[in-house]
């Protein structure tokens, strides 16, 4: 897939919409097994015959299930801007990262010092990928902003704890502000429901990226429309 990940959100957004990211993920920390007997690539094929615009595949294997097969597969089968969700600390992921056929990656402020950081940073614009800088506090939003993120995601739990907190959309609502003007901001985690999609994205956010919420209910479709909540003119961000 070729397309940018920031133009299909912004596309979603031109739409009158917040783009809803659905998290392909197998497993989490807090919650057990999310498939359930169910197929994660047949997911993701549906999730996007729903309208999906975008998709997000974790491939962290020994917390959250996932696999760099994983990734492929899904790539692959949906017709759509995928975003690698992992742990990436080295230029190696970012090669392997491009080579199974994902456009964006996830680059965690919270999980690598600022130095390589940046390196990695600059590394994946060379690549063609769109690094996604992923914050949970306001310095780490500082980080963003100094290094002119333009796809800048704020986790609303902490990754450091695996994401066990109860944090919620209010922390996007806190950070917003801080972001980088010309942005794409995506709200991660922490989104329940409906109301939780709406408080962030009238915070500004672009987009939001789901994954629990959406494994754990039992019509996965009707939820990811209920999540795909207007955009009005009063958002904080274009």
């Amino acid at each position: 897939m070729s397309s940018r990940f920031s133009d299909a959100i912004r596309a979603e957004n031109a739409l009158g919409f917040a783009a809803v990211i659905p998290d392909i993920k197998c497993r989490s920390p807090r919650d057990g097994d999310l498939l359930r007997g169910r197929d994660p690539v047949e997911t993701a094929r549906a999730l996007v015959r729903g309208g999906a615009p975008v998709l997000s595949v974790v491939t962290e294997p020994e917390r959250f299930g996932g696999s760099a097969e994983l990734l492929r597969a899904v790539a692959e089968a949906a017709d759509v801007p995928v975003l690698r969700k992992d742990f990436i600390v080295t230029e190696a992921q970012l090669h392997e990262t491009l080579e199974l056929g994902a456009a964006a990656v996830l680059l965690m402020c919270s999980v690598t010092g600022e130095k390589n950081l940046m390196t990695l940073y600059e590394k994946a614009l060379k690549l063609g990928l769109e690094p996604l800088v992923e914050v949970h506090t306001a310095p780490e939003m500082a980080l963003a902003k100094k290094l002119d993120a333009k796809l800048v995601g704020v986790n609303n739990r902490d990754i450091l704890t695996l994401e066990r907190d109860n944090g919620g959309p209010g922390l996007t609502a806190a950070l917003a502000p801080l972001a980088p003007a010309d942005a794409v901001l995506v709200s991660e985690s922490g989104i329940l429901d409906p109301a939780g999609a709406a408080l962030a994205v009238s915070a500004g956010a672009n987009a939001v990226l789901v994954g629990t919420a959406l494994w754990l209910t039992d019509n996965m479709g009707a939820m990811y429309q209920s999540l795909r909540v207007e955009r009005g003119s009063s958002c904080g961000r274009l």
